[in-house]
């Protein structure tokens, strides 16, 4: 039996002790001569081909033990991560979890503990699964003109850099798409070329198929060319489509159709999250309020759909507080206005971050996409770390 090469990495004497003899009582596991020269650590795991464990105490040099495993989990695909700490805290664990992690313990060690997270990390290694974390994020707004494309399509570019994983962004505005005009895109597949072949569709296929973004890892599914295509596709095959992306794409960011057709409700029936971005103002409220209503009706969880104000101002004459009481809901995020930069970007075909990555809409985007994914790391780690989290 091939054993799998272990390697600890913890400065604490007793904590290293205890390591060693808790990896001993594992037949198939073969402890690795310690070192605590992370240049030294990094050569030794990316050199083995085979499998590999590798257990980081994070109790001291938390930040560059948390680079050193985020370059292992990135360049040593056959490595899975234990992580350890004596203070740990909800950031903390999401730190650890961004940095490639698969599990994580509390110093002192519990046995009973340990040997099931290194059970789990066996197994993983032994018949590796893929485990399906993709969210589905829905902009949606049933009045035009207030920003929801761009909305979209900046959020989506923000996840793909600060996550670095595989982000679709599918415009579903079937009559009048704009996203591969805000991306100043020229795609040779759309939507309906995806449906047609969706019993072909593999990871392979999807990766070059839609249009990815530059060098980025956002890839984007065009709406139809011509308004007939539309006609043809039915609400069963959009839930089909995404059922399919959420195999390759960690996230699907949808630029919903401002309508409550079959389609269109299939997509938020799929979404894990409705951002509802509507304007201070009161016609606009109002249509939100309208949706808010509907949503209630279709059974929508009330967290899964979040207000976004778009152009919002301070001095503005309906205020915060305002619009929670017409909305009787809070205002999940506020995208400041800032028209000449927009509209420079529009005009320009590229993301407002490429314009001037300074600017507060640029900024308000970038802050709301790592709000977005933190707190999805947090809900994923609730479910797995509950105990942990119940603590703090």
């Amino acid at each position: 039996m091939q054993k799998i090469s272990t390697l600890i990495f913890s400065e604490d004497l007793s904590t290293s002790e205890v390591l060693k003899l808790l990896v001993s009582e594992f037949d198939n596991l073969e402890l690795l001569e310690q070192t605590s020269d992370f240049s030294k650590i990094f050569e030794i795991l990316s050199n083995i081909t085979d499998k590999s464990l590798f257990i980081v105490d994070l109790s001291v040099k938390k930040q560059e033990k948390l680079d050193l495993m985020l370059k292992i989990s990135q360049q040593c695909p056959n490595c899975k991560i234990l992580a350890l700490s004596d203070n740990p805290s909800v950031d903390l664990i999401i730190q650890i979890m961004r940095a490639g992690a698969k599990e994580f313990l509390t110093v002192p060690i519990l046995k009973n503990e340990f040997f099931d997270a290194i059970n789990k990390l066996i197994s993983q290694l032994e018949e590796p699964k893929k485990i399906n974390k993709c969210k589905i994020i829905s902009v949606f707004s049933n009045k035009g003109g207030i920003g929801k494309t761009s909305l979209a399509s900046n959020l989506a570019l923000e996840l793909s850099k600060i996550t670095k994983e595989n982000v679709a962004l599918i415009d579903m505005n079937f009559q009048m798409g704009d996203i591969t005009t805000f991306l100043d895109l020229k795609p040779s597949f759309n939507i309906s070329y995806m449906l047609e072949n969706i019993d072909k569709i593999n990871e392979t296929f999807l990766l070059s198929t839609l249009e990815r973004y530059k060098n980025s890892s956002l890839y984007v599914l065009a709406d139809p060319p011509y308004f007939k295509q539309a006609d043809t596709i039915h609400p069963k095959q959009i839930t089909k489509l995404f059922n399919t992306l959420k195999e390759t794409f960690s996230y699907i960011i949808v630029d919903a159709e401002a309508s409550f057709d079959g389609k269109n409700i299939a997509a938020l029936d799929n979404s894990d999250m409705i951002l509802l971005v509507s304007v201070a103002n009161l016609p606009t409220l109002r249509n939100t309020q309208r949706c808010l209503e509907l949503f209630d009706k279709l059974g929508y969880d009330k967290e899964k759909t979040k207000i976004v104000i778009n152009r919002y101002m301070e001095n503005d004459e309906i205020k915060e507080d305002d619009i929670e009481k017409v909305l009787s809901k809070q205002i999940y995020w506020k995208i400041p206005n800032n028209y000449f930069a927009i509209m420079s970007a529009i005009n320009k075909g590229v993301p407002v971050s490429i314009i001037n990555s300074s600017t507060n809409v640029a900024q308000s985007y970038k802050d709301l996409a790592q709000h977005i994914s933190d707190n999805l790391y947090k809900q994923n780690m609730a479910k797995r770390f509950e105990n942990i989290l119940n603590n703090f």
